[in-house]
């Protein structure tokens, strides 16, 4: 499986894998019930997007419960984007790069890119490899974002000046440098898809209050958006909210 081609079939919604095993009566059944889900959504999106650190929190049952999940979506054709925010000095970023995308073949990798360019390469050349992608933060959906990545510089405020890194970085690899830009922040989603050729996922759609735009090359995750539309877990209301987020993406306005 190769991410770049798979995410360009279509659907621009991704799953957001998210555990919240009280919600579904214990871990078990969030497995089950996350498997069911997989099965019924394959082919309705671009990918799902497993949050490591709801994982991480379950101890060694979760990191089995994460590659039992990433194998089962692989097998149903879905593409597998891991969100980790990733990032270290560059021996560790390789490291990071052969768990992530190596491991996972086809598979991307949100990664933070403020350590600078020489902690980026090994993520870049991985994905290169391996027919991976990874995304790089550049204006986050949280609040707190505006501390640091609104900043001026000479060159404007900072996100800005990463999306134009970003940029130059897509072009020289091959395409499978995306970027993070959260759809709760106003008019910077429209300023980002002007400036940034290639993908960029916008989280913050839902739960943070987020709004959709139709523009092209931009997905959506979305988790307690299709999980949790009640209190607890109901397949059937999943589904549901699904399918309205699906129609306002395509009712909205802008080119697909």
């Amino acid at each position: 499986m190769d991410f770049l081609k798979a995410i360009a079939k279509g659907p621009r919604l991704v799953l957001g894998l998210d555990p919240r095993p009280e919600r579904h009566g214990g871990w078990g059944a969030f497995l089950e019930d996350a498997r069911a889900l997989l099965r019924a959504l394959a082919g309705r999106v671009a990918a799902v997007k497993p949050q490591l650190a709801f994982f991480e929190a379950e101890g060694r049952r979760g990191m089995a419960g994460l590659f039992d999940l990433a194998g089962y979506a692989r097998d149903l054709g879905l593409p597998v984007l891991f969100d980790g925010k990733r990032g270290d000095v560059p021996s560790t970023a390789a490291a990071y790069a052969r768990a992530w995308l190596f491991n996972f073949p086809g598979s991307a990798l949100t990664v933070n890119p403020l350590l600078g360019e020489d902690s980026l390469l090994p993520f870049f050349e991985a994905a290169v490899a391996s027919g991976g992608m990874v995304f790089l933060l550049v204006r986050t959906s949280n609040p707190g974002a505006r501390d640091f990545l609104e900043l001026e510089t000479e060159k404007g405020p900072l996100w800005r000046h990463l999306l134009a890194r970003a940029e130059a970085w897509n072009g020289r690899f091959e395409g499978r440098v995306g970027t993070v830009v959260g759809a709760t922040h106003a008019g910077g989603l429209e300023a980002a898809r002007a400036r940034f050729s290639g993908w960029i996922l916008a989280p913050g759609v839902g739960a943070q209050g987020g709004r959709m735009r139709r523009l092209a090359r931009v997905l959506y995750p979305l988790s307690r958006g299709i999980w949790y539309p009640g209190a607890r877990f109901d397949l059937e209301a999943s589904l549901r909210a699904a399918e309205a987020y699906a129609r306002g993406l395509e009712d909205g306005p802008g080119a697909g």
